[in-house]
């Protein structure tokens, strides 16, 4: 109860008040910012001013009651659903977290990974967030974003069409869906997913607050994508807090003329490791044997020929025919090493003999039978 009275009392990610915390416990630091008791240690005159002016709408028990009609939850550190990992932002962790939907929050945040991006993201933007987020889905991972305009409702309209798991982190109460325009979007997800936010019911968004609530998501999941940001932007915060916090960090490359793709390629400059799919992001935050597929050009049939055999077919005229001799000089081998090879290369089709001349094989001209394209 006291817990889910000082997130109205105080703003979240308040290092200060994540000292007086720790040593005061929850009970007391209540009593002591709301007048009960004597002040926390170095409180200034302005900050007691402020939360005494908050504590005159202080009603936590009416607050839980309100989440609890939502079909939600407020959960605190040391609950079993608790996450465990916010812990890793020390003084600055949130106070507790007000929560709607049924699923485990500590559970599926073991297995999260964030997509972040800009609002006004292009085309290209939102089929890369929506793609991999319906990858990742797909793989078993739950995808975590802001719901925002952009790529963060990309993303997780991604995780949804895929019949996934999406965790969305509000920077405003989870009763007060913003933007507005995605209040069906936010609905579905404390249906199908779950809905989180550091703030009490009622509370409206602010500047700061989507800064702090950054830390969040870069916290509670694995590794962050970027896709499309600006020099300046929001989800290159969240990139270099989840940095900072020793969690995989990547970015989705695009135009190199792209104002939106800027501030990804300088993160990719740095630490953030490039992706282009799903299974590359699997692979960065993913368990051992999680490995995105090889990547390679298209296979000819002259790949698989030893260096010999190829430098021999190489030194065949596509003008027309050439005795052994004259192959095996541009070859650089001797007369009866080139006729080994040719012979070989006869056999597997590269090549065609008339008397003494040979020639590659009719219907190719440079390197016989090509079986998945010509590099």
């Amino acid at each position: 109860m006291a817990r889910a009275a000082l997130t109205r009392l105080v703003e979240p990610g308040d290092a200060v008040v994540g000292r007086w915390l720790r040593g005061l416990g929850p009970v007391r630091l209540h009593r002591a910012l709301t007048g009960a008791a004597a002040p926390p240690p170095g409180a200034s005159t302005e900050r007691l001013a402020g939360c005494a002016l908050r504590a005159e709408r202080l009603d936590p028990a009416a607050d839980l009651a309100a989440v609890a009609r939502l079909g939600g939850r407020f959960v605190c550190p040391g609950d079993l659903d608790w996450p465990r990992q916010l812990d890793d932002l020390e003084d600055g962790r949130p106070i507790g977290l007000w929560v709607r939907g049924t699923a485990s929050l500590r559970l599926w945040a073991l297995r999260s990974v964030a997509l972040v991006g800009a609002r006004a993201c292009t085309d290209y933007g939102t089929h890369m967030a929506s793609t991999l987020a319906a990858g990742l889905a797909e793989r078993g991972w739950v995808v975590v974003s802001g719901a925002a305009h952009g790529v963060d409702a990309a993303a997780h309209r991604g995780a949804l069409a895929a019949g996934g798991a999406t965790i969305a982190v509000l920077a405003s109460g989870v009763d007060t869906p913003y933007p507005r325009a995605h209040s069906a979007l936010i609905q579905r997800m404390a249906e199908q997913g779950l809905v989180v936010t550091e703030l009490p019911p009622g509370s409206h968004p602010t500047r700061f607050r989507f800064v702090l609530r950054n830390r969040v998501i870069a916290a509670l999941t694995r590794g962050t994508v970027v896709v499309e940001a600006q020099y300046r932007s929001g989800s290159l915060v969240t990139a270099r807090r989840a940095m900072a916090l020793g969690r995989a960090t990547m970015g989705v490359p695009g135009p190199a003329t792209s104002a939106l793709s800027a501030g990804v390629h300088e993160l990719l400059r740095g630490e953030g490791v490039l992706v282009t799919d799903a299974a590359e992001v699997a692979e960065m935050i993913g368990g051992i044997g999680e490995l995105a597929p090889a990547r390679r050009g298209p296979l000819v049939a002259r790949d698989a020929l030893p260096p010999v055999t190829a430098r021999v077919l190489d030194a065949l005229s596509a003008q027309g025919g050439s005795e052994a001799r004259e192959v095996a000089r541009d070859a650089g081998t001797s007369r009866d090493e080139a006729l080994r090879r040719l012979h070989e290369l006869l056999a597997l089709g590269f090549v065609e003999r008339a008397g003494e001349s040979w020639r590659l094989a009719s219907g190719d001209g440079r390197n016989g039978v090509i079986r998945r394209g010509d590099p």
